[in-house]
């Protein structure tokens, strides 16, 4: 990105970051990794808190976030062929009442649960080249090609399919929004490889990696959170 002073390139990826989440991240001393699961940072972040717990009688992970961003991750290995559904489930204390995905500058959400793919990079953009070429500079870690969230909306729609206002390597489907269901679990069911295809228009490459992730750094609010486990195809991939 030439043109750019040192603190220019910083300041670019620092917002670019978010927008390409699941992928750059830097790593960090796990909390309580396990089952190939990690706390992974986000540069230039504070970090959010992950924990294993116990919710309603449920094993989970509960997630704390007070102007923070990171990861809960496990990194996969998938052919395209072996996707299918998704079970995932999370409990929401409150929502952050300035938030909004569609926002560059208020783009938190109080739980995501986002799946990084591989695929052709030779296609990307020379502006996603260079994003990607700058974050993997900064961090030591490649972007993957694509990455799916689901999220939790304060007001989009719900089936929404919202590109990142960043990079459209990043594209999130609301699978709940508004307060309705708050402090209660709530149970999804997806076909993962289908909303690959329907969000991004092509089928999906492997699989590279599951995170969970709750963040109030752009609001600067507070977030309260559990995360369920994660199955993919019937494999359970814990989490939780």
């Amino acid at each position: 990105m030439t043109g750019l002073s040192e603190m220019g390139r910083r300041t670019f990826l620092g917002g670019a970051v978010l927008g390409l989440t699941g992928c750059v991240s830097l790593p960090s001393p796990p909390l309580e990794a396990a089952d190939g699961w990690s706390h992974v940072r986000l540069p230039g972040k504070k970090a959010s808190l992950y924990r294993t717990t116990v919710k309603e009688g449920r094993a989970a992970i509960e997630a704390r976030a007070e102007g923070s961003a990171s990861l809960w991750r496990r990194p996969l290995d998938l052919a395209p062929e072996a996707l299918g559904e998704v079970n995932f489930s999370w409990w929401v204390q409150s929502l952050l009442p300035r938030s909004d995905v569609r926002d560059a500058g208020r783009e938190d959400a109080v739980v995501r649960v986002l799946f990084a793919f591989d695929g052709d990079r030779s296609r990307l953009s020379a502006r996603n080249r260079a994003l990607f070429e700058l974050a993997e500079l900064l961090t030591g870690e490649p972007p993957p090609f694509a990455t799916l969230m689901y999220v939790w909306e304060r007001q989009a729609p719900l089936e929404t399919v919202i590109h990142n206002p960043r990079t459209d390597r990043v594209r999130k489907i609301v699978v709940d929004t508004g307060t309705e269901h708050l402090g209660r679990w709530r149970e999804h069911r997806r076909r993962l490889d289908l909303d690959y295809q329907r969000a991004f228009g092509e089928p999906p490459g492997r699989l590279q990696s599951v995170a969970l992730m709750s963040d109030a750094d752009n609001t600067g609010g507070s977030v309260r959170a559990w995360y369920g486990p994660v199955e993919l195809a019937g494999q359970s991939l814990t989490g939780a």
